[in-house]
């Protein structure tokens, strides 16, 4: 049996470029994406674009547009605070089991040596003003205080909806909040959670998660006219 290779395919390669430009705004809501021209300017073939295509239709990310075709899909404010309102609650339990779990003095050292370098590697992306760093690294974040809850159906159970707010996360970080205190809130929820107080954990992660949610709809607010329901250019 042959062995698997842990690189990404192309296929992977190219939806994550295009979700990075989509998250730097270089891609914005309602733009037309030409399958022939991603292909050229990623210098790949059409089969790992339309690869690509079909998992970010699939997670909501493009939509069809008639005849249009593809586009990058309006951001939904609905659907947007749903999908913050369950990971609120997914963030809020991992924060709680992490705390329990750093009770342990072996696997405190553990969560505060990989917690203490992401929020390093955080505030480099943000002092460097690099806008996909910044969302990588918020989502490496949260995805380890998943992995190290305890409870191995958080992540995955996570990761349904991460495909989506990961977009949301860079039009936060473009328009509504200010970088360090992402990273601030960061700092405050590894904290509780090296001080096994899950209640604080919990709440700060919950209070974090929503806040990041509020911003976003105040900024749509005043960015667009409130009659209408998606946020787009």
């Amino acid at each position: 049996m042959k062995l698997l290779t842990p690189q990404p395919s192309l296929a992977e390669q190219v939806y994550r470029a295009i979700v990075d430009d989509i998250c730097s705004g270089a891609l914005e809501p309602g733009t037309h994406l030409v399958q022939e021209q991603l292909a050229a300017r990623l210098g790949v073939s059409r089969q790992p674009v339309q690869q690509a295509m079909a998992l970010l239709r699939n997670h909501g990310i493009v939509r069809e547009q008639g005849a249009r075709g593809l586009i990058v899909a309006p951001l939904d404010l609905d659907e947007m605070r749903q999908r913050y309102d369950i990971r609120a609650c997914l963030d809020e339990l991992a924060a709680r089991l992490a705390a329990q779990q750093a009770t342990s003095s072996p696997a405190a050292a553990r969560i505060a040596s990989r917690g203490n370098a992401i929020l390093k590697a955080g505030r480099a992306a943000v002092a460097a003003g690099d806008l996909s760093a910044m969302v990588s690294e918020d989502v490496a974040f949260h995805t380890f205080i998943y992995e190290v809850s305890g409870n191995p159906l958080l992540g995955p159970t996570a990761e349904l909806h991460w495909h989506y707010l990961r977009r949301v996360m860079g039009e936060v970080l473009r328009h509504a909040a200010p970088g360090p205190s992402i990273w601030q809130q960061h700092e405050a929820i590894l904290a509780a959670i090296l001080d096994g107080d899950a209640g604080r954990a919990g709440r700060l992660a919950a209070e974090h998660v929503h806040g990041a949610a509020n911003r976003l709809a105040e900024d749509f607010s005043t960015r667009h006219d409130p009659a209408h329901r998606s946020i787009a250019s």
